[in-house]
């Protein structure tokens, strides 16, 4: 076909109600695919999730003992009722369930994330685990808290041994 032909022009006629179509129809499903990337995180992203909350679970409450911590803290993540309830309607008391402790712990994992990453600050498994700790405001001090310091040492150390077994199983 030469340019400016008949031909080329009528294809071009025909192409661009075709064109209009898909366009539209792609940017109508760009806020269906921006909402799944939020809500439906990759898989590194979930896998790095979850090495964090095992190793936090292992710092906090590793046998699932249903004692109160000396704070009052609850379930297999040691939550206390203020920061249960941030996250979740339900009793406190549900806190013991570990089905309803993970899904909450999913939630304030996320919570935290969002939070240092609106800070633009980087989400490592570490400031996790010192924000988990310590408190939001732990990640932003110059010398936060010793023993929140200590915590996030150890979930981030324990994070990455989980995250690297996982993907050693995945082989």
């Amino acid at each position: 076909m030469i340019p400016g032909s008949r031909v080329c022009t009528a294809m071009r006629t025909q192409l661009r109600p075709l064109l209009r179509t898909r366009a539209a129809r792609i940017v109508g499903i760009l806020p269906m695919i921006f909402a799944a990337a939020l809500f439906f995180p990759t898989s590194a992203h979930a896998s790095e999730r979850w090495a964090t909350l095992e190793a936090i679970h292992q710092l906090e409450n590793p046998q699932d003992s249903s004692e109160p911590g000396t704070n009052g803290e609850l379930g297999a993540y040691q939550f206390r009722e203020d920061t249960w309830k941030m996250h979740s309607s339900a009793p406190f008391r549900r806190a013991l369930d570990r089905r309803t402790s993970d899904a909450v712990a999913v939630k304030h994992y996320e919570w935290i994330k969002t939070e240092l990453e609106r800070r633009g600050v980087a989400p490592t498994p570490y400031r996790i685990a010192l924000a988990w700790n310590g408190g939001i405001g732990a990640v932003f001090l110059d010398n936060p808290p010793a023993a929140a310091v200590d915590y996030a040492a150890r979930a981030a150390n324990l994070a990455a041994f989980f995250e690297k077994n996982a993907l050693a199983d995945a082989r």
